[in-house]
């Protein structure tokens, strides 16, 4: 059975859990796609002033043997210094942890910032990192062989899929 999840709910629900926890003048990081997706439509909604930042992991993955390199890649954007600034990293999808770890390392690469805290849509199960999200939109609970895909970006809509094998 596929969980029903309303996308504006649990960016509202984000929004909110947020408001009460940002630090001056923070930056928001979207991750490439869907994290950049879910961080427009927060930034919005905090009426943050500092121009989104994106970042895009391709170069950073730890399994390219596993799955390949992504065909499309995107140029990573911060629009500031991150040395000593209080980020706000946002994805679309926490599963293994893998996707985070990685924008930690690119991150890490541009600076030393003050602070990070990660926000996701979706918290799944099946860490494989200890990594663990500040914000959450939504938790579902999924199948082992079961995906989670963002679709957008105008009209965000989570699809569950089925892996094959």
């Amino acid at each position: 059975m596929t969980p029903a999840v309303d996308i504006e709910a649990a960016i509202a629900r984000m929004s909110d859990q947020l408001s009460s926890r940002l630090e001056r003048h923070p930056l928001m990081v979207g991750i490439h796609t869907g994290g950049v997706w879910v961080a427009e439509r927060l930034h919005k909604k905090l009426g943050l002033k500092e121009a989104l930042g994106t970042l895009d992991i391709s170069f950073y993955r730890d399994d390219f043997t596993r799955v390949g390199m992504n065909p499309q890649v995107r140029t990573s954007q911060l629009p500031v210094n991150v040395e000593n600034r209080h980020l706000i990293l946002v994805d679309d999808v926490l599963h293994t942890g893998r996707t985070i770890r990685a924008a930690l390392n690119e991150i890490f690469d541009y600076g030393r910032p003050a602070s990070v805290m990660l926000a996701c849509l979706i918290e799944r199960g099946g860490r494989e990192l200890p990594i663990e999200p500040q914000v959450v939109g939504e938790r579902i609970s999924l199948g082992k062989n079961q995906h989670v895909k963002l679709l957008g970006p105008d009209k965000l809509e989570l699809r569950i899929q089925e892996a094959n094998g």
